[in-house]
């Protein structure tokens, strides 16, 4: 199965290849590695494993914790290669284009896979959501323009506001990155961990919530009226993609695993 790590490391030479060695030793193949932060003499990396499924993953953080100056902030288990410079993002940009009439439904179906996370949702808030309303806005199942698959049936109670690209955590431990389109009230939602997802997922890093805003933006850029016009499904009407065409295979109806 593939296995995601978040390790928090000293920015100095050899350290990263002592975190390699170690992984190898105790049976993890790596096959990617992305750097998210290199700060105050501190490195953070995101590692995708190939780890035997019948193997404890208590193996893999002994082997670390063994490496001095260590320190692992989250294991989960992936389902895709997380890796920003590969062109994947590009080429769904290019899928939108080439299908706008399922744009939306095409990115919040592809984003969980994109971002290591659990599920995606896209949203739309009311008008007033600056003067305090977003929560209730945000968060009502009538307000769910299309989900992906896993989405939860009840969703987490966050207030969104003030409406930018940030990182947040609900009550019940499911971290949140979230990215206005700037167009219609939409909201790209993004969620990892808490009871119904990977409790060891660790919340959103500054750079995944920057790699999720640009590709809001271009995603904005490419559908351009398509997410204000008289096409977009309205709140309630959740699973219908923008046009009002149905989803695409893969894209949940509802708020529904």
């Amino acid at each position: 199965m593939l296995l995601r790590l978040r390790v928090a490391l000293p920015d100095r030479p050899g350290s990263l290849g002592q975190v390699a060695r170690t992984l190898g030793v105790v049976g993890a193949d790596i096959v990617s590695v992305v750097v998210l932060e290199r700060v105050g003499g501190r490195a953070v990396d995101d590692f995708t494993v190939v780890w035997p499924a019948s193997a404890p993953v208590d193996r893999v953080l002994i082997g670390l914790a063994a490496v001095p100056g260590v320190r692992v902030d989250g294991v989960w288990r992936g389902t895709e290669l997380s890796e920003p410079s590969s062109g994947r993002e590009v080429a769904l940009i290019g899928q939108v284009a080439a299908n706008p009439d399922h744009g939306l439904a095409t990115v919040v179906d592809a984003t969980p896979g994109l971002f290591g996370a659990d599920w995606a949702v896209a949203i739309q808030v009311g008008s007033d959501w600056a003067g305090g309303g977003a929560r209730a806005q945000a968060w009502s199942g009538h307000s769910v323009i299309c989900a992906s698959w896993r989405a939860p049936v009840v969703p987490p109670q966050v207030d969104i506001a003030p409406l930018r690209p940030r990182a947040l955590s609900a009550a019940d431990g499911v971290h949140l990155a979230v990215a206005p389109f700037q167009r219609g009230g939409l909201v790209l939602v993004v969620g990892r961990g808490g009871a119904d997802g990977d409790a060891g997922a660790p919340p959103f890093h500054g750079s995944e919530v920057e790699r999720l805003a640009q590709l809001v933006g271009a995603t904005a850029s490419v559908l351009g009226e398509r997410l204000a016009g008289p096409g977009l499904a309205e709140p309630g009407e959740a699973g219908h993609s923008v046009a009002g065409s149905p989803a695409p295979a893969g894209t949940s109806s509802s708020w529904a695993a």
